[in-house]
């Protein structure tokens, strides 16, 4: 009988995958953060950063479930 686990290589390059994961999850919303408080510097505006902060956790945490899918 087959076994259903699948092996993604060694330990090392799991570890990798999985860090690049965490990494894109802080990278997102710092990037989404970032572009609101430009926007917000630039429409003078105070609400903006908390939208984009909102969609950049939306994006890391889409490729955090795209990544557990695998």
């Amino acid at each position: 009988m087959a076994s259903s686990k699948k092996s993604n290589g060694s330990p090392l390059k799991q570890l990798m995958l999985a860090s690049a994961v965490g990494l894109q999850l802080v990278f997102a919303t710092f990037i989404g953060f970032a572009i609101g408080y430009g926007l917000d510097s630039l429409f003078g505006t105070r609400f903006l950063k908390w939208i984009f902060l909102v969609f950049g956790l939306i994006a890391g945490f889409r490729e955090l479930f795209k990544f557990a899918r695998k």
